[in-house]
């Protein structure tokens, strides 16, 4: 895909990658765009164009991740979108997966202890996210905020190193396993249209988590720890 840049068109952008329509819901953009460019929405939403722009293309391009860009946004710039995907993975994603995935079990042999199996690796997974989610609102992001706020005369994106945090992510794994034991390891008799729509959540879910822990792992964390020892 093509950089997007505040030239482009928020209808072109969708039509050549819908799973941003996820991305724009949490700068409150919705389906019906019209005509506009992605400055024009900004200017309307009154949001940072820059930063809007490169989490559209860091979302839709795996190779792209402007690491020196990023670290010259304000902290609380990155710690508000990182909070909107929380709670989308809170209020949307895990409820979507987790009612589709119930019917699910409801719809298929008593008898399929494979798909049961699945299901509680599921619940594993919702409740370690969840746990990170819960941390992130009520400890690591307040206590990165306190510390930039201490350290307000600090110029922005001077002096942080980035990228030296490990990014390998435990529930990321978890995600390529259970999506793994669904490609090779299920059995029995079971709705297929439904099973096909609880495996694309979940793989939407891994895609989603992934772009965004690039930003966690390879820029907030790498800032948390600047400050803390600054």
């Amino acid at each position: 895909m093509a950089l997007i840049d505040k030239y482009s068109k928020l209808s072109d952008v969708i039509l050549e990658d819908p799973s941003v329509i996820t991305i724009l819901n949490r700068f409150n953009i919705f389906l019906g765009v019209g005509d506009k460019t992605v400055e024009q929405a900004c200017a309307e939403k009154k949001l940072d164009t820059d930063f809007f722009t490169i989490i559209l293309n860091t979302f839709s391009n795996e190779e792209y991740f402007p690491e020196k860009l990023f670290k010259n946004f304000d902290v609380k710039i990155i710690i508000d979108y990182l909070n909107c995907t929380n709670n989308y993975y809170r209020q949307f994603i895990i409820p979507n997966i987790e009612s589709h995935f119930n019917l699910l079990l409801q719809r298929s042999e008593d008898d399929n202890t494979n798909l049961e199996l699945l299901h509680k690796f599921f619940l594993e997974v919702k409740t370690e996210l969840q746990g990170r989610i819960n941390s992130d609102s009520s400890t690591l992001f307040p206590e990165i905020i306190r510390l930039d706020n201490a350290a307000s005369n600090r110029p922005c994106g001077i002096d942080v190193p980035v990228g030296n945090v490990e990014t390998n992510d435990a529930i990321e794994d978890k995600i390529d396993d259970l999506v793994n034991m669904f490609v090779i390891h299920l059995t029995g008799k079971y709705d297929t249209n439904l099973c096909i729509a609880v495996l694309f959540a979940i793989i939407s879910l891994k895609k989603d988590l992934c772009q965004n822990n690039r930003i966690r792992n390879r820029i907030l964390m790498p800032i948390f720890n600047f400050l803390k020892n600054a």
